[in-house]
C-alpha cells in the first residue's frame, strides 16, 4: 500500500475521509455514508463502539472523527487483511483501535458495547455475483440476502451494554420483510432512521431477467422508475431499553 492513503470516500458535503485500500479489501459504498450519518444523526453521546464487518475501518473511523467513540474503536471482520488495514487506516488518524479477525461476533466473546454498528453484507448471494460490489469480498449471506443480518440480529443483545444500541442498514437486494420481522423477535424497539434510493448500476442492466425473478420468488425488492430500476438502502435501530443512549 502507498504511504499516504489515496483513496477517497466522501461521507457528506461537509466530512470526506482519506484511506489505504487495498484491491482485495471491501470498498465502502454508498450504503457506509448512509449508515455513518444515521448513527450520527441519533447518537447523543460517544459510547463504546464496535464497527462489526469493518472492511477498510470506514464507518468506525468516521464516527471517531465524529467524537461518536469513546476512546478506542473496536473493530472486527472476517478477512485478516481487512483487519490489517483497519489497523493502518486507524493508526493514520491517531484512532486507538483493537481489531480483531473472526466471524459475526465471535472474536468478542462476554465483551459488552454501547454501540453495533453493522455494515456485514446483507444483498443475495445472486445480486453479489453480478453487482460491483463484491470483486474483492465474499458474500455468504444466501439467495434472499438474510443469513449473515439474521444472525447479527439473533446474538447482538447479547454484546450489548444495558441501553445500548445496534444499527444495521437493510438493502432491498434481500427479502426486507423477513430481515425486519426478525429484528422484531429479537428487539423490543426497532426503529428506521433514514431511506435512500439508488438507480441501478450500469454493470447489473444485462441481468434484468435475474433480478426478476428473484423478486417474483420473494428474495429481493425494487421498483421501476423513470425508466429504470430503483432499489434502496434503509438504516435502522434495535434496542431493548427505552432509556436507551
Amino acid at each position: 500500500m502507498p504511504n499516504k492513503p489515496e483513496y477517497k470516500f466522501k461521507i457528506d458535503k461537509d466530512l470526506e475521509i482519506s484511506l489505504y485500500l487495498p484491491d482485495d479489501v471491501f470498498e465502502p459504498t454508498g450504503t457506509s455514508s448512509i449508515l455513518i450519518n444515521a448513527v450520527r444523526d441519533y447518537v447523543k453521546k460517544p459510547g463504546k463502539t464496535l464497527d462489526l464487518g469493518s472492511g477498510s475501518g470506514v464507518v468506525g473511523i468516521s464516527l471517531f472523527k465524529l467524537g461518536l467513540v469513546n476512546s478506542t474503536l473496536y473493530s472486527s471482520d472476517l478477512c485478516q487483511n481487512a483487519v490489517d488495514c483497519a489497523n493502518k487506516n486507524a493508526a493514520f488518524y491517531n484512532c486507538p483501535i483493537i481489531a480483531k479477525k473472526g466471524t459475526l461476533f465471535e472474536p468478542w466473546n462476554d465483551e459488552q458495547f454501547d454501540y453495533i454498528v453493522d455494515d456485514i453484507s446483507g444483498v443475495s448471494v445472486e445480486i453479489a455475483k453480478i453487482s460491483p460490489w463484491f470483486k474483492n469480498a465474499p458474500c455468504n449471506s444466501g439467495v434472499d440476502g438474510t443469513a449473515l443480518i439474521a444472525d447479527v440480529l439473533k446474538q447482538a443483545s447479547n454484546n450489548l451494554n444495558p441501553g445500548g444500541l445496534l444499527f444495521f442498514p437493510i438493502i432491498s437486494f434481500s427479502n426486507v420483510n423477513k430481515i425486519i420481522e426478525i429484528a422484531n423477535e429479537n428487539f423490543s424497539y426497532v426503529n428506521r432512521l433514514s431511506h435512500k434510493e439508488w438507480f441501478l448500476p450500469e454493470e447489473m442492466k444485462e441481468h434484468i431477467p435475474i433480478l426478476e425473478k428473484l423478486q417474483q420468488e420473494g428474495n429481493v425488492d425494487f421498483k421501476e422508475k423513470f425508466g429504470t430500476l430503483i432499489w434502496y438502502t434503509d438504516v435502522y435501530v434495535a434496542y431493548n431499553d427505552t432509556d436507551s443512549a
